[in-house]
């Protein structure tokens, strides 16, 4: 029974391991200088390059970009889950067959890739002078809504209609049926949804690329900007994404109590 412990433990150790890599890659070739980089990958730098960080700050404009992320992040999830949880619940209540087809619709357009509604897309929103922020988050909320829509759909099923029914009964309209009673209880599944779609909206570069002018460009567009037709500038690439990572690390400790209420709240469901 020991050395099964053993084995387990090991392997656990040799995964967080291969997990931690790429970060420690990241972090010590930071401070290392262009030349070190190639010479040395795995080695801790010879002379510590602060250097770097200073110059990537400046260089990826970094206040800027970090406030348009948040900006684009946040305010797309806000929509996301408000709509699709208000879109979920009515089609789980409705049990008419256009509320099948219309579901059945959302599931099919998640397997509709970006790549093919790219161009014409981008041509549309041309167009009506919409290639800023609120085109961009207007575009996420058509791309993120599927998935949400079929996540709130699929947790709605759990929750007994008598609780709308009784809403009604005290004088509640739909609205506040949905917003006073069903909608809290939907707090493990909007957590989901809001992860999920923050990771992709946080670190997603096409779409932005697309829409997005340089005064509006988020951290991914940013860091763009190392990579040359000629030349990668590796050590501010580098520095760049150590910085860029710090937000992320940062709100995730300021919401870990939120996400992991959530998540366990959702598991013992």
């Amino acid at each position: 029974m020991k050395r099964k412990t053993y084995i387990g433990e090991l392997f656990a150790l040799l995964l967080g391991l291969v997990w931690i890599a790429p970060f420690y890659l990241m972090i010590v070739n930071a401070f290392k200088s262009k030349k070190e980089i190639f010479t040395d990958v795995l080695g801790l730098p010879q002379e510590v390059q602060t250097s770097n960080f200073v110059e990537a700050f400046i260089d990826l404009d970094f206040v800027r970009s970090l406030t348009n992320s948040i900006i684009v992040s946040v305010v797309s999830i806000a929509i996301i889950v408000f709509f699709s949880s208000m879109a979920g619940y009515a089609l789980a209540r409705n049990k008419s067959k256009l509320s099948s087809i219309i579901l059945l619709i959302f599931v099919g357009a998640m397997l509709i890739p970006f790549q093919s509604v790219m161009i014409p897309l981008v041509s549309l929103f041309g167009k009506v002078d919409m290639l800023n922020q609120a085109g961009l988050i207007f575009m996420y909320l058509g791309f993120g809504s599927s998935l949400s829509i079929f996540l709130y759909h699929g947790s709605m099923t759990g929750i007994s209609k008598s609780l709308d029914e009784a809403a009604i009964i005290d004088g509640a309209n739909k609205f506040q049926t949905f917003r006073h009673i069903i909608f809290p209880l939907l707090k493990p599944i909007s957590m989901t949804v809001g992860i999920l779609n923050v990771i992709w909206i946080w670190n997603d570069y096409l779409l932005p690329s697309l829409v997005l002018n340089e005064n509006n460009a988020t951290i991914p567009l940013k860091m763009f900007y190392f990579f040359g037709q000629y030349t990668k500038q590796w050590h501010l690439a580098l520095a760049g994404l150590t910085i860029a990572i710090i937000p992320v690390i940062i709100g995730y400790f300021i919401a870990q109590k939120q996400i992991l209420a959530g998540v366990s709240e959702g598991a013992v469901k």
